[in-house]
């Protein structure tokens, strides 16, 4: 299920009008979610909604957010996005023609509209990382020798690796994205793996830039992820319900041991059944470690 069906389907499953506190604000939320999925080509800015509703702006988006949980443009951003992913893969429409398709101005907005979302760009996206640079070096860490990923606008990979065996751990990050273009380069990514290892250097204010680059469906298991404090864990079955499919426990977890940005993405914070310390792709010791590591940074 995309982010954008989940989004419909909850405002779809909200109480009906005549038992919410509220009254007509379900009315407006269901308004709103019918004109933005049927409309979206048209790309209709908020004032544009307001207008079509009688509503003013601020008002129309204070009770969208309070109803949906994110805004009416970020609903039609998902929107778009659900629809410029089947083009692309299905129909193997043209980056260009998809953008018109959309209602976008040019394959420039629907860009901004990847790199927003999942900080990757339609065409890498399609094709497995083809055009897409990938700069990668070796680094020491409180957990091991540590691969460092980037591309120019982000950390894309995270793996560890034991002395003597970076070469293996290299061929299965790059493996991922295996038309990419690999460049060893430890000066760009020193500032990654400085500030991913020293709790100092985490700030709210200024966030790590990640790339996610996975399937629709690895994509929401790693948001999900990205959502576990510091200090907590939760199990596969956790994510499964967090995300909206219940019943895909084992699927979440294949898809959190194919996450790419280890330890930042922390499925290290993911277990097993009745909370057992299951697998963990860079090795049950360092998953043990990372969970001691962060309990002394709380209580230190």
């Amino acid at each position: 299920m995309t982010i954008a069906q989940m989004i419909s389907r909850s405002a779809g499953e909200l109480a009906p009008v005549d038992v919410t506190p509220e009254g007509g604000d379900y009315e407006t939320v269901r308004r709103v979610i019918e004109m933005l999925t049927l409309d979206y080509r048209e790309q209709p800015s908020l004032e544009t909604i307001a207008a079509r509703l009688n509503q003013s702006p601020t008002q129309l988006q204070k009770t969208f957010s309070r109803w949906a949980g994110l805004s009416p443009k970020a609903f039609l951003q998902a929107v778009t996005l659900d629809h410029a992913k089947r083009l692309l893969r299905e129909e193997e429409m043209p980056i260009l023609e998809t953008s018109l398709e959309l209602g976008l101005s040019g394959p420039g907005r629907l860009h901004d509209l990847f790199v927003t979302h999942e900080a990757m760009s339609p065409g890498e996206w399609k094709q497995k990382g083809e055009g897409l640079t990938i700069r990668h070096g070796f680094h020491p860490s409180p957990f091991g020798l540590a691969l460092v990923m980037a591309t120019e606008r982000g950390l894309s990979g995270l793996a560890f690796a034991e002395r003597g065996n970076e070469a293996a751990c290299f061929e299965d990050m790059a493996s991922r994205w295996p038309n990419a273009r690999y460049v060893p380069d430890q000066a760009a990514t020193a500032p990654y793996a400085a500030r991913i290892f020293d709790p100092g250097r985490w700030s709210d204010e200024q966030p790590l830039r990640v790339v996610l680059i996975g399937s629709d469906f690895q994509l929401r298991v790693w948001q999900s992820l990205l959502r576990i404090p510091l200090g907590k864990a939760v199990t596969y079955s956790d994510i499964a319900r967090d995300i909206g499919q219940p019943s895909a426990s084992r699927a979440v977890g294949a898809a959190v041991g194919r996450n790419p940005i280890s330890f930042v993405v922390p499925c290290h914070r993911a277990l097993g059944k009745g909370g057992a310390l299951t697998g963990y792709h860079w090795g049950l010791t360092r998953k043990r470690a990372m969970l001691g590591w962060e309990a002394g940074q709380l209580s230190g």
